[in-house]
């Protein structure tokens, strides 16, 4: 992945990218849509110059963590914080179906 002899960058299709990632075709072309990777846009076509490649594996390297540190959990835990008590619950009632409010309606008139 290298420039062109007149000194302009080389220029790759979604196709090339994804083949040199190990990826999809689709994958690359989706997260260029969202603006998840770096990209050029011309024509109506996702390009990629070799500095484009290079920050993509970049952005999605994974460093390995020092032992005896823990990981931050990501996302969010669905037992919620054990610190707090929890709110007390509050009782649902059901709605009475549409059809039986119109037939409570029918019969009143």
């Amino acid at each position: 992945m290298t420039g062109t002899p007149n000194g302009l960058p080389r220029l790759y299709t979604a196709a090339e990218v994804a083949e040199a990632l190990r990826r999809s075709s689709w994958w690359v072309k989706e997260q260029a849509r969202h603006r998840r990777i770096p990209h050029c846009w011309m024509g109506g076509s996702y390009l990629f110059t070799a500095d484009h490649v290079a920050a993509i594996v970049r952005q999605f390297e994974v460093q390995p963590v020092e032992v005896g540190r823990t990981v931050p959990p990501t996302g969010r835990s669905w037992r919620g914080d054990s610190t707090t008590s929890p709110e007390p619950a509050m009782r649902l009632v059901a709605r009475v179906p549409r059809r039986a409010r119109s037939a409570r309606s029918d019969e009143a008139a």
